[in-house]
């Protein structure tokens, strides 16, 4: 370990560099006997006085965390002053890391994502929590968590952070593809349902315009859900998530009694990969889609002559703009997933996007865990989320069960929001920083015109929820339509991310290549040897102790 000295003069010279206003936070004191009252709020009693360091990620649109007037607000509710170490949202780790590894380090982290395995359950400099998380201490947050409180336990078994969550139920769906009624009907098509009915539609089209494409996608990774290969997947085996644990993609899924797979070893990919061949071979699949990004694509598909029948993507706004295109905008409808030759018919539906860690910690520095743990509850409140994110005054900034309106999802609407988010900068409340608590009820539960034109601009949440519930949500996978599920968000320890992270990323571009060649004839898919030599690469490469390493910590995490 270096110097003390040494570390703390880093620290703080890293700090002044970083804190919102010119004082510098007086780091790593010792722990206090801190006075408290015994529930609710405020949580320090008049007359005392607590101040806490807490690091934060900035974003553009909101100005100043010191004089925000939410912050304001919940100092005054609290009785807690914070002074803020800030990063921005480009830089937050690597400056997070270096001053966690220097020794200096603020009382508290909020809305970011430490390394768990390594300050927390490796160098204990982040605490565990398990003895403040109950419902003295923490009575909002274990009434929402409670039952999912093993999901957040790290390696050692205890918990390190306290989750958010962030479920956009069209998200959960993202995997979208958009095909263009225009020219359907034009055709004298319906919506194609079948594999087959979708090639004999892609061949009608190139004799309908010769010049125009099929199907339009991006290389994998360039663009949000818009990959038109996990979209046809789904008619052979279930496309599995990225992986949550390492970012890649590495089509690891896991079947329902738990065994970890690799989804792109499985004979099914390989007659998935077969057909996406046909479409290649029959002039629908254009050439770009193996090495475009988003933008790149956007541009096609809104060239003067629209040549494009099919693209996905989990949004319709990334790709065509409701204002300036709004013709072309109203066109597009999505598709379902395809019944494929043996019958499957999947979407991936990602059950643990919504649901993540991190977004609060408390180190070995801080003077009172417990003063910060009660000041952490307070965003699990009913309205923390809404005060927090659109400001603090009620009938101002929001409204709840507003007479008369209607939610997303067609139910009494549960609140209102009158003073709406927005991406110029101001100083009201924290916008989309912090923690979110914004579970899919909450999200739907938000007053929406129910008379809005989903053709247009305006009416993009309800199409986006209308045909992710309508022309998605059938097709979930389920123990009964599926052997395989997505995996969730595994826990490894220091040293298995050191061992397998390589691995992980090499499993990844040899999956990615080897697609792409199958697909483009490049490979034969045909040739047995081809396949099998495929198979043998990636075991070459590593892919057994990346999945032996996936099914140590699923184990350890989900049994």
């Amino acid at each position: 370990m270096t110097n003390k000295g040494f570390r703390r003069i880093m620290a703080l010279a890293l700090a002044s560099t970083m804190v919102v206003g010119s004082a510098v936070p007086a780091l790593a004191k010792k722990k206090d006997e801190v006075k408290l009252t015994e529930a609710g709020y405020p949580i320090v009693p008049e007359g005392e006085e607590l101040t806490l360091t807490c690091f934060t990620m900035t974003m553009p649109n909101v100005e100043n965390f010191e004089t925000n007037d939410f912050t304001k607000y919940l100092e005054e509710q609290t009785g807690i002053h914070i002074e803020w170490v800030t990063a921005g949202r480009d830089d937050w780790q690597e400056k997070l890391n270096m001053m966690l590894a220097s020794g200096d380090y603020p009382d508290m982290m909020l809305g970011v994502s430490p390394d768990l395995a390594k300050f927390g359950v490796k160098e204990q400099i982040i605490v565990p929590l398990d003895e403040y998380i109950n419902e003295d201490i923490m009575p909002n947050y274990m009434a929402r968590y409670g039952e999912k409180l093993d999901l957040s336990r790290e390696t050692d078994g205890q918990i390190y952070s306290l989750f958010s969550e962030n479920d956009c139920y069209h998200c959960s769906y993202g995997r979208k593809m958009w095909i263009n009624t225009k020219y359907l009907e034009e055709m004298g098509l319906e919506k194609p349902t079948t594999t087959q009915e979708f090639y004999d539609m892609c061949v009608k089209f190139k004799e309908y315009k010769p010049n125009g494409i099929a199907v339009v996608g991006t290389a994998p990774g360039k663009g949000w859900y818009a990959e038109f290969e996990n979209w046809l997947m789904g008619s052979f085996i279930l496309p599995p998530s990225s992986s949550y644990t390492l970012s890649v993609r590495d089509k690891t899924a896991v079947t329902w009694d738990g065994e970890v797979k690799c989804v792109a070893t499985d004979d099914r990919y390989r007659e998935f990969l077969k057909y996406a061949n046909s479409l290649y071979e029959a002039g629908a699949l254009y050439d770009g889609n193996f090495t475009q990004t988003v933008e790149q694509m956007k541009a096609i598909i809104n060239q003067e002559d629209a040549p494009v029948l099919c693209f996905p993507e989990g949004t319709i706004s990334d790709c065509i703009d409701s204002s300036s295109n709004p013709e072309l905008y109203a066109q597009y409808e999505t598709l379902s997933p395809l019944e494929g030759p043996d019958g499957t018919r999947l979407t991936t539906f990602f059950r643990y996007l919504a649901l993540s860690d991190g977004s609060f910690c408390i180190t070995d520095t801080c003077k009172s865990p417990e003063a910060a743990m009660r000041w952490a509850d307070f965003f699990y409140s009913e309205t923390g989320d809404l005060m927090s994110q659109y400001g603090a005054e009620e009938g101002v900034d929001w409204a709840l069960n507003p007479e008369g309106e209607f939610g997303l999802d067609g139910e009494p609407a549960d609140y209102k929001i009158l003073n709406p988010y927005t991406a110029e900068t101001q100083n009201h409340d924290w916008q989309d920083l912090g923690i979110r608590v914004a579970p899919a009820e909450y999200r739907l539960g938000a007053a929406t015109p129910q008379d809005v034109d989903i053709k247009t601009g305006e009416g993009l949440e309800k199409l986006l929820y209308e045909s992710s519930k309508n022309d998605y949500a059938p097709y979930t996978q389920t123990e009964e339509n599926s052997d395989l599920d997505v995996l969730p968000r595994l826990k490894l320890t220091s040293e298995e991310t050191t061992n397998v992270s390589t691995i992980a990323v090499e499993v990844e571009k040899m999956i990615d290549e080897n697609s792409a060649a199958f697909i483009t004839g490049a490979r034969n898919i045909e040739d047995d040897k081809d396949w099998e030599s495929f198979k043998t690469s990636l075991e070459s490469a590593g892919l057994q102790e990346l999945l032996e390493t996936y099914q140590t910590a699923y184990d350890r995490q989900m049994k």
